[in-house]
């Protein structure tokens, strides 16, 4: 864990909030903080030079108060900040790319008012090389409120798909829980099989019902089984349920630390392209959702 923790700000309630949840990151790594702040291109190249200042200054403003307010808050971090030209998506994308995780607010200054995630959030959830993760401005009460009571012990939510295991999101998921001293809660949701309903069987027996999901939870179990023996402090607990996976994974995320799902790398980085998963559980979840890019 040698890269640093990248984080977003512009300023705004929600990106300062991130940016708390980096630094905390931050110190569970090991690791130094970097703050970001763009400085998108002004509108019209005949802009005042004294306005341009202007801008440069007030970045400069807002990176020197937030390190100071998080070095007040947690003296052992070391953090630095840096000022970027270019769109801000484009600007925290080029700056991750030599970061361990990014970390942004699910929205930033911009947007309306009941806009759960931000374009720049979404821009940079599908295109970065590095884990994302989204913080939400304040967790609500509900589904995936990010609470929990005081002596409760941590946990962390993963979403698997066991007949397409990807290691690097369990990879991600089981060092998260490690780190935090969490259990990890790894979520596996499954369907009847197409041969379920047929002109030849009109409804399903409890019987085959058990027999499907028997065979689900020995895949999982099977997938796994190397990670529970490399993460052998991580207390591991598993949820295979016959729902949607979105909602499996809103439903286990009640009161987790950290949700994690995975997107495919190497897609064009368009707000859909993440699938619709992963697109739902970040409009929804209300605890921070960390998005791991894979290969498979």
């Amino acid at each position: 864990m040698s890269h640093p923790v990248v984080a977003g700000i512009d300023g705004s309630e929600r990106s300062l909030a991130a940016a708390d949840w980096a630094a905390r990151e931050a110190l569970l790594r090991g690791v130094p903080l970097c703050l970001v702040h763009a400085l998108p291109p002004l509108p019209d190249a005949a802009v005042p030079v004294p306005a341009a200042e202007t801008l440069q200054r007030l970045g400069e403003h807002i990176l020197h108060r937030a390190i100071a307010d998080l070095g007040a808050r947690y003296p052992d971090l070391q953090a630095r900040g840096e000022q970027a030209a270019g769109a801000p998506a484009m600007a925290l994308l080029a700056a991750a790319g030599e970061a361990g995780l990014l970390v942004v607010g699910a929205r930033g200054s911009g947007g309306f008012d009941g806009l759960a995630v931000g374009s720049v959030a979404l821009h940079v959830s599908a295109a970065a090389a590095c884990p994302v993760v989204l913080v939400p401005e304040r967790p609500v009460e509900g589904i995936g409120d990010g609470t929990r009571m005081a002596g409760d012990t941590p946990q962390v939510v993963a979403g698997v798909d066991a007949r397409r295991p990807v290691g690097e999101v369990l990879e991600f998921a089981f060092s998260a829980a490690e780190v935090r001293g969490a259990r990890l809660r790894v979520v596996q949701a499954w369907a009847l099989p197409a041969e379920a309903v047929s002109p030849q069987k009109l409804f399903v027996t409890e019987e085959d019902r058990a027999t499907w999901e028997d065979q689900e939870v020995l895949r999982l179990s099977d997938a796994l089984r190397a990670w529970q023996d490399k993460y052998g402090e991580v207390t591991t607990s598993t949820d295979v349920v016959l729902l949607h996976p979105a909602q499996a994974l809103l439903n286990a995320s009640r009161g987790a630390e950290l949700l994690v799902v995975g997107r495919r790398a190497g897609r064009p980085a368009a707000e859909g392209r993440m699938g619709p998963v992963t697109h739902a559980v970040l409009h929804h979840a209300r605890c921070p959702v960390a998005v791991v890019p894979h290969g498979g």
